[in-house]
């Protein structure tokens, strides 16, 4: 009998688990997910035509973050190549967003692919 009662125990606590969990991560932060969309746009479209040459392919990784001027704060650029780093500083620091981002505290991760240039 005590089995029964246990397994029956079980089963309550797995199926309202179930019950509880969001499967729909997009309901979770929808504002977060325009707000990444917005930002990662405007990125791109500041980081374009660089003022140096790219030999080969370059990656970084830019933590940033927005202020209550609606700015780009650029707290770090997770790269070798040093260059590449006052670049994105330079471009990206303090540059105003088109639209009004709410973030409060949230800080953004933006992978950031500065391709070869062809011949």
């Amino acid at each position: 009998m005590k089995t029964i009662k246990s397994m029956l125990l079980v089963a309550a606590i797995a199926f309202s688990s179930v019950l509880a969990a969001n499967t729909n991560p997009n309901d979770a932060e929808p504002a977060t997910t325009t707000e990444s969309n917005v930002i990662t746009q405007e990125v791109g479209k500041l980081l374009k035509n660089p003022s140096f040459l790219v030999d080969d392919d370059i990656t970084a990784n830019v933590t940033l973050t927005i202020n209550k001027n609606n700015e780009i704060v650029v707290l770090s650029v997770d790269s070798e190549d040093e260059s590449l780093e006052d670049y994105i500083k330079a471009r990206l620091n303090y540059n105003e967003l088109p639209s009004t981002v709410k973030s409060g505290e949230i800080t953004f991760i933006v992978p950031v692919r500065l391709q070869a240039e062809l011949d």
